[in-house]
């Protein structure tokens, strides 16, 4: 995206904002692009690397195991998911977002469904093995992301992990940045919804400059019988 690219998407961010709007305007980013995938400028059109090595490391041995992606976007980290043997449940709130994935996998064992993380189905509570979120948090408004942290989490099965990759800072750094990147105490958001840590990697990527970021990994316990 282009500097004038950049400044159109963030006056319209902000006016969404504004309108203590904070999700009414993903939706505008897959319309816009016309059904062209490269189009939409934050999907990297193959999933994430980290998620794929996790399950490697984790391989889904019972066949009931289910899998869900917060804001699944273009579908490539739900394919993945169900190709490592999930079943996958993969929600966005923007309905062009669902429409593409239906397109783009027409035969995709993969459930897409239209759904809004603060509105999301009763039954999905407690209900995932295992849940990604990948930079969903990171573009919200501040008097949000709390709220979405918490939404996430209770999504995980006891015994089951969330899966949180997104970018990172330190505690007051780059605090006017959109999207606004994680700081440890945000990030650390999930031990205090009742998740106990498993692994956090802090890492840069490979853009230039290099952006940092966070790949976390934390366990809902098995609760006592």
């Amino acid at each position: 995206m282009d500097d004038e690219g950049k400044k159109q998407f963030r006056e319209m961010v902000d006016a969404h904002h504004g309108r203590d709007d904070p999700t009414g305007w993903f939706d505008s980013v897959y319309s816009n692009a016309g059904g062209d995938l490269s189009a939409v400028h934050w999907a990297d059109l193959a999933p994430s690397p980290h998620l794929i090595s996790w399950m490697a490391d984790h391989p889904a041995r019972e066949p009931d195991r289910r899998a869900t992606t917060i804001g699944c976007g273009l579908g490539d980290d739900a394919e993945a998911m169900a190709a490592h043997g999930y079943q996958v449940t993969a929600f966005d709130i923007a309905p062009t977002a669902i429409r593409m994935c239906r397109d783009r996998y027409p035969d995709s064992p993969v459930d897409y469904l239209v759904a809004d993380l603060f509105e999301h189905p009763p039954e999905w509570t407690a209900s995932f093995d295992l849940v990604f979120e990948c930079n969903t948090i990171q573009a919200l408004p501040v008097p949000y992301r709390l709220q979405a942290l918490n939404a996430i989490a209770c999504m995980v099965a006891p015994g089951g992990v969330v899966l949180v990759s997104c970018r990172s800072r330190k505690a007051g750094e780059r605090e006017n940045e959109f999207p606004l990147a994680l700081d440890r105490h945000e990030i650390d958001g999930f031990a205090r919804a009742g998740l106990v840590q498993q692994d956090l990697v802090e890492y840069d990527d490979d853009q230039d400059p290099p952006v940092p970021h966070f790949f976390a990994c934390f366990r809902r316990p098995v609760e006592a019988p």
